[in-house]
Parts: C-alpha cells; structure tokens; sequence
C-alpha cells in the first residue's frame, strides 16, 4: 500500500516522502518531493504528495503501485508546529484523515509586478487607467485577442476587468489623447536616457484578415508581396530604438509621403527647433529632400547605387573603378536630374555648400570590400538566371539584365558591366556641411536605421501587432496606441537586461506565487527567486540605466 510520511533530515527540514509497505513489514521509498524548511512549504509539498496518490480509479499510479492515502509517523521530533492542526491526527505527531493545506491557484505575480514598474517609470501611470495598462502588459507577455486577454492578465495573478470594460477602454485609447501622453512620456524618458537630436524613421505594413477594402485599410504596396488590405505604419525613434513617434495611413499610400506628416507632429508636438532625421533609400525623392530642407531639418538618406555614376564621375574619370576598402569620398549629388557642378576636368571632389551648391546635395560614398563580395555572389547569381532565360533554359518574367524587343530576349551586357563597376559601394545624401558633420559621423549616423529595424520587428513578431483583427478606424488608432505603449515598455526592458523580452518573459514567467488555502484562510506565498533571475528583476527596476 502506497502513503505519504515525512521525515525529520539532518539540517532540520522536514523530507516529504511517497513510499509503500513491502512483505515482511518494511517501507520502500518510491518518490522523495522534497525537503520543507517552512509551514508553507510543507503544506505544498504535502499537497503535491496527496494529489498524486488521491485518486482512486485510476487503479494503478505512475509510480507503480496500489494507490492508498495514508500519512505515516514522523520519524523524529519536528523543530516546528505541524503546518495544519487536525483534530483526526492521531499520536503526537502523526496525521489522520484528510486535513491539510490546499493550493488554491499560482500566478506569476513577479513579473506581472515587474513589468508594472516599468510602466509607472516610464511615466504611463499620467493615462490613470489600470485596465490600459493591463492591456499594455499583457501584449508584451503574451499577445492575444481582446477577448483572450482576460486569461493572460489572470495567469499573471491579476483580475481582468470585463471585456465590455476592456472595449470601452479602447474607445476611450482612439480618442487621441491617451497617443499624445503616451509620446510625450517617452520623449521625456529618451530625454532623460540619451539624446533626441537625432531621430530615426521607417515604415512598414500590417495587413488584416479581410476582404474588403475601407478609406482606410487599401490594398497596396507589400514587401511580402500579400494581397490583404493594409495600413501604412510610420514609426520615429531615438538613435538607440525607443520608439517617440507613431502613425497609421491608408494602406496604398506611398512610403515616401510618410515621413514630413510623422516628423512635423513630432517636432510640433515637443516644440523641436533643430533635429536630425535618417532614413533609408525609399524615402529619398527630390520633393521630400526639398521639403524637408524648407522645413529645416537636417537630413540623412539612404542613395542609391544606380545614382553613382554620376555622383562619381570625376573619381571615375580620374582613378577608374579602383577602391580601396573603407574608402570614403565626400562628393554632391544633383537635386533632381544631371548638372555641372561635378566638374569631371577637376580631379578634387567638390565640396558641398549650400550657397555654391543650390542645385546639388551632399553626398558621401564608402567602399567596403565585405559588401563587394557580397554584391559580386548576388549579381553572379543575378547573370546566370538571366542567362538561362535568354538561352530559353527557365521561363520568368524578365528578370534583371535582361533586354526583350518582340520575341527577342537578350543578356543586357552593358548594364551588367556597370553593376559590377558598382559593387562594393554604398551611398548617403545629406544637407549637413562637412563642417558640422564629418563623413564618417554621416554613416555611422545612417547605420543606426537598424535600431528602428529592430523595433519594427519587435513589433510584428514579439508584440504580434499583425495580422489586425479591428475593423474601424477607431479600433485600429486604439490597436497601435497598445503597441506603441508596449514597444516603449519592451524596449526599456531590453536596454536595461541587455536581454530580448521574450528571454525575459520566458525567464520571470516560471516564476509563480502560490494562493495556499489553510483551515478556511487563504494565504499567498511567493516564489523562491533563483540569483540569475533576481539579478534580472534589479535590473529591470534599475532606472537610473542610460542608453
């Protein structure tokens, strides 16, 4: 027969045991759950060891032998009072019957509370209502739908409100206001942690699990080729990824008339005078570099390598295709179509001015041997399949350096040629003179778009911001307002742990707080909080961290 006993150990504890009575009288040890150092944990462990033996239809147990719930004598006098006192207990230290402790639930309230003190120090706590913040922390631990929510923030040990209360708060969220507080926080934080001159820009899609098309959700523009409607998200963060300004347009609106609506709300919102926008190669158009420029911020863009040539020409007309690795050349770019101001007779590059310059931009070229070989592997690949459609080996639509007039396809050897005379080189334009920004400062400056990468895709993948499943305006503004809130929450964790969120979640979550219910009482007792993670949690409420 199968019972549970505790033993008195050498240091004091009290062992819970599994064990059965074998012929001739003796007991074999079949599961030794552990050693209670408190009357918690003895209740716990005790309830653990009944629960495993208690049922009684189901025969024979996991362990192998005839379940019976019997607790045996304590060998040894305990150190403390028994963790519940039973009236059926039998003898001095034994226990009868079925008194004891129960566990009524676990939760994981430590990082529930964690998360909470980033929120309050971000400065969140301005919006007054717990039920936003609920649905802030429950998409940075575990995304979900609106209605599922409640499951997530019960499992953190709190009691969700309602969903007709979580739909008003998202009426309430669209409104605009919540958006404005949520912004000017964390440009207060990014204040306090680094520095806002200089921001970065991008954009991306989140499409929706629909059919049809509003003003708002179109079909347009998708990197991933879908053909779901979609919104156009601009999203502004400091050099470091934190994210300070946010925007939803409709879904066929072009990337490039994105970025003066987000900056203009942005500099308008905290009164900027002097700033620095980056962004990459598909923002650059002659009509957004001007009216950026009329605005007066100093911009950095991304160039692209067709542009080169003539960007290049005199380097070209000089020294040939000939670069050395981590060659910079500090040269201009024409405004909108060729000019002059490249003189090809002159070996020096021009140095870009404003007043010398009105028709050009500055531009800065580097040479990297790595991306040279990187280019040189892609365009081989490029030339063999479009070699194999010239030869009628692969049919596809046209594919780079390839020429169709009527039914004749030919290799287009020329542009070939030129792409390989390019590989290597990335460029960059810019209204910053030299003398307040150097070259190098200019790319460094621009390599940082990977921080807003990165956030992008903490977004869609950590914070699961897509596919949508709101259908009007309202919901949606609601939607991104949650997200950006979370970002703004992940980010500043990741900065302070140096860790992804979804390391952090998946090390704090496993940490649970057990609701014990003992003689009619409900007792909570929190977890035992290894060193790796408790060094986690003084990071994240470390904040005073900088970037």
């Amino acid at each position: 027969m199968v019972f549970v006993r505790r033993v008195r150990t050498a240091s004091g504890a009290t062992g819970v045991q599994i064990a059965e009575y074998v012929a001739g009288g003796g007991q074999r040890i079949v599961a030794h759950l552990g050693s209670a150092h408190s009357e918690a944990e003895l209740g716990v462990l005790l309830e653990q060891a009944h629960s495993m033996i208690a049922d009684e239809a189901q025969g024979v147990l996991d362990l192998g032998v005839e379940p019976l719930r019997r607790t045996a004598k304590l060998v040894g006098e305990p150190s403390q009072p028994l963790l519940v006192e039973d009236a059926t207990r039998r003898g001095p230290w034994g226990v009868g019957g079925g008194g004891g402790g129960r566990v009524g639930g676990t939760a994981s309230r430590v990082l529930y509370d964690a998360l909470v003190g980033v929120y309050s120090s971000l400065g969140f706590d301005a919006i007054g209502d717990e039920t936003f913040r609920d649905l802030v922390i429950a998409r940075v631990v575990e995304p979900t739908s609106l209605l599922d929510t409640s499951r997530v923030l019960e499992d953190l040990g709190v009691q969700a409100s309602s969903y007709a209360t979580r739909k008003r708060t998202l009426g309430r969220c669209a409104q605009g206001a919540w958006r404005d507080q949520v912004a000017k926080a964390c440009f207060a934080h990014a204040l306090s942690c680094g520095d806002v001159s200089l921001c970065l820009y991008d954009v991306t899609t989140l499409y929706f699990e629909a059919e049809r098309e509003d003003d708002l959700r179109r079909v347009g523009f998708s990197k991933e080729r879908r053909v779901d409607p979609q919104v156009v998200v601009g999203l502004l963060v400091d050099r470091f990824g934190f994210p300070l300004e946010i925007g939803c347009f409709e879904g066929s609106k072009s990337e490039k008339l994105t970025i003066l609506p987000i900056v203009k709300q942005f500099r308008q919102r905290h009164d900027m005078e002097h700033m620095v926008v980056v962004a990459d190669a598909g923002m650059l158009s002659a009509e957004n570099l001007k009216a950026l420029d009329d605005e007066e911020y100093a911009f950095i863009v991304g160039s692209r390598t067709t542009k080169a040539p003539i960007d290049l020409a005199s380097h070209f007309h000089w020294h040939g295709d000939a670069f050395t690795d981590g060659q910079i050349i500090d040269t201009i770019t024409p405004k909108r179509g060729p000019n002059r101001d490249n003189d090809t007779s002159v070996k020096a590059e021009p140095t870009w001015e404003e007043s010398t310059h009105p028709t050009s931009w500055r531009a800065v070229w580097s040479y990297s041997a790595k991306r040279a070989a990187r280019d040189a592997k892609t365009l081989a690949a490029q030339e063999e399949r479009a070699r194999r459609v010239v030869q009628g080996e692969q049919s596809a639509k046209t594919p780079r350096f390839v020429t169709v007039k009527g039914e004749a396809k030919a290799l287009n050897t020329k542009a070939l040629e030129r792409a390989k005379s390019l590989v290597g080189l990335k460029g960059y334009v810019t209204n910053i003179p030299a003398t307040t920004m150097p070259a190098r400062e200019v790319i460094s400056s621009y390599h940082d778009l990977w921080h807003v990468e990165q956030s992008f895709r903490m977004s869609k993948t950590d914070l699961a911001a897509r596919p949508m499943f709101h259908h009007t305006h309202q919901a949606i503004e609601a939607h991104l307002t949650i997200v950006f809130a979370a970002l703004a929450l992940a980010r500043t964790v990741q900065m302070r742990t140096g860790l992804a969120i979804r390391n952090v979640v998946r090390q704090l979550r496993p940490l649970r707080s057990a609701t014990i219910a003992i003689n009619a009482a409900l007792q909570t007792f929190p977890p035992d909080i290894p060193p790796d993670q408790q060094h986690l949690l003084d990071a994240i409420a470390a904040e005073s961290v900088t970037h």
